[in-house]
């Protein structure tokens, strides 16, 4: 599929939940092969997603916040119809997650074939300033996986530090799902205005 236009942003809301699940699956299985088995990757994952994010919007955290970045099919025949809208990309944030470091941008997906077109910076600004408005002060960090050499060279490239570097988790403490012993990398932004700045 091709699109044209400028993405538009919105809030997520629970209907979206079977879009975003199949983003983040596709992310997975496009990043981690290696580190999540193979079963896992090529049979549950779309499952275990969907469950997982149904179940945020069920019960949603106040803190919590998801944008959503999509973009128009090329030749829609009834543009700003509902339908003619696709899912290209989301960012998940959660206030006040940790005491020293703030805002923890939970997830941050962009559709395969639209990264390197600003698409991901953009979400990322939106994040930012969605904690700069409701929380002055906080900062904000994420955790990406030792492994995603292109999403660490991209929060370099965005001023990110790496500050510190943990053993990863099984997806649902299931130790099957996982090969090895994996790291995961907590990047920091200790004031998350400088997010706005960037171009894409």
């Amino acid at each position: 599929m091709t699109f044209e236009g400028e993405p538009r942003f919105r809030t997520a809301a629970p209907d979206d939940a079977p879009a975003i699940a199949a983003l983040h699956a596709d992310s997975w299985r496009r990043h981690y092969r290696g580190m999540f088995s193979d079963a896992f990757l090529d049979g549950e994952v779309a499952a275990y997603l969907l469950r997982r994010w149904t179940a945020r919007f069920a019960a949603p955290d106040p803190r919590a916040r998801t944008v959503l970045a999509e973009l128009r099919a090329r030749g829609s025949t009834s543009p700003g119809a509902a339908g003619d809208w696709t899912l290209v990309g989301m960012a998940h944030t959660v206030l006040d997650d940790d005491p020293d470091w703030g805002a923890l941008l939970d997830n941050l997906h962009v559709a395969y074939g639209l990264k390197r077109q600003g698409v991901g910076t953009r979400l990322m600004g939106l994040a930012a300033r969605t904690v700069l408005a409701a929380r002055p002060g906080s900062g904000l960090y994420l955790w990406v996986f030792e492994q995603n050499a292109g999403a660490r060279a991209f929060y370099d490239a965005r001023g990110g530090t790496c500050v510190e570097s943990v053993d990863v988790q099984p997806p649902g403490d299931d130790p099957s799902r996982l090969n090895g012993r994996p790291k995961g990398l907590r990047y920091a932004w200790p004031d998350p205005a400088k997010l706005l700045s960037v171009r894409p």
